[in-house]
């Protein structure tokens, strides 16, 4: 008896074993960001002799990374419809300006002033949406020409004064700021924390649900269960190193309700189904009815509103307008969404994977500052690690196939 429950035992073991490769095997583009940012991480936190995993640099990371985010979001969007945004650091550069300009030299209010740079970046987006879609005039060719003309429009604004030093003390807390908590240890920190932990769980449940009940495949129970759990261990043990400082950061407040907002959308909504399938096949969501140009429209309307708010967020980080905001900004959201999985053909791609990307990015950049290491060293280490996921991507695809 001891004999067939042992082989039994044995068979279960080989039978996980071997789900878990083939697990691993079919989802490593999925599985490779998160490795790859957790290696960047350990690796950092070794070389800067425990320096970086504390939650000061934590927070400090948050951050930096927030105004990146907020583009690779936008820039997720425009990718997967097989477009293109070359102007959006320079937005963000020009609204980061007017938003100083506004609250300095006509004293507006930070709550005022932030609407109304919200407004000019939506207008500069519906302006660049429109020659794309009504002109014809290729995304890369009209954004290009943004990037020079709002380039030259930041140069102009701060042309006479130079950097502005923004002295609204609700406004600079938007990217240097922690949520107001009175309690001791920030209690609300970590009760976020157990809300966001539960959300995971109950959105992650609903979704194998609705796989099952369309028969889709979908992993055992003790993986999906493990899985679970290893993603509410590190949400709270990120949670509690925060709240063990200052809290949970004003940026990961706002990055976390614009990721919801533009996840909901993409999975839940039927725009976000016409852009995957414009993404797809254009052709053919135009012949089943889909309106492309309405959609295409849409993505740079929406990159303009991100883009201003990257700018409010960058300009709050340094609580100053700088003539050289915005410089290759457009840069890192695009490697943010190809590191976070975004196909180069179109079609495929998650805002939840791009800030995965973004993180990976923006850890390089963090952990690199950290050790001293060169701004030029820098961008060739970037430059190789955004070929290598590209690569690594554009193989495992085909593969695939």
């Amino acid at each position: 008896m001891s004999e067939i429950n042992n082989t039994n035992t044995a068979v279960q073991k080989v039978g996980l074993g071997k789900e878990i490769g083939g697990l691993v095997k079919h989802n490593i583009r999925d599985y490779m960001m998160y490795i790859a940012l957790v290696v960047i991480m350990i690796f950092f936190n070794i070389r800067t002799h425990g320096s970086f995993l504390t939650a000061q640099n934590i927070t400090n990371l948050i951050n930096q990374a927030g105004y990146v985010a907020v583009l690779a979001i936008g820039m997720t969007l425009i990718l997967i419809l097989v477009q293109i945004d070359l102007s959006v650091g320079f937005v963000a550069g020009f609204s980061g300006a007017v938003a100083a300009i506004l609250m300095t030299q006509y004293h507006l209010s930070e709550w005022l002033a932030i609407p109304i740079v919200m407004l000019v970046g939506l207008l500069i987006g519906t302006y660049q949406g429109l020659i794309v879609t009504k002109l014809k005039v290729p995304a890369f060719v009209t954004t290009l020409a943004g990037m020079f003309i709002f380039r030259g429009l930041l140069s102009l604004s701060l042309q006479k004064t130079g950097t502005i030093i923004v002295p609204n003390e609700g406004f600079n807390a938007l990217s240097n700021g922690c949520i107001p908590d009175p309690t001791e240890n920030h209690l609300i920190t970590i009760i976020i924390g157990a809300i966001g932990v539960a959300f995971v769980v109950v959105s992650q449940i609903r979704a194998r649900r609705n796989k099952q009940k369309y028969n889709f495949k979908v992993s055992s129970t003790p993986i999906f269960v493990v899985g679970l759990i290893v993603v509410a261990v590190i949400i709270m043990l990120v949670v509690t190193l925060l709240a063990g400082y200052n809290g949970l950061p004003l940026t990961a407040v706002i990055v976390g309700v614009i990721l919801f907002i533009y996840n909901y959308m993409l999975n839940k909504t039927r725009l976000g189904r016409y852009i995957y399938g414009i993404g797809g096949n254009a052709q053919a969501a135009e012949l089943s009815g889909i309106n492309v140009d309405k959609v295409k429209l849409f993505a740079f309307c929406s990159m303009g509103l991100l883009a201003s708010i990257a700018g409010i967020l960058f300009t709050s980080r340094l609580q100053s307008a700088t003539p050289t905001a915005g410089t290759a900004f457009e840069m890192d959201a695009i490697a943010s969404a190809y590191i976070g999985g975004t196909a180069v053909s179109g079609g495929i791609g998650k805002v939840t994977n791009t800030i995965i990307g973004t993180l990976v990015i923006m850890s390089l950049t963090n952990g690199m500052n950290l050790m001293g290491v060169d701004i030029a060293y820098q961008y060739v280490v970037k430059g190789i690690i955004f070929i290598i996921a590209v690569a690594f991507d554009v193989r495992t695809r085909r593969a695939a196939k």
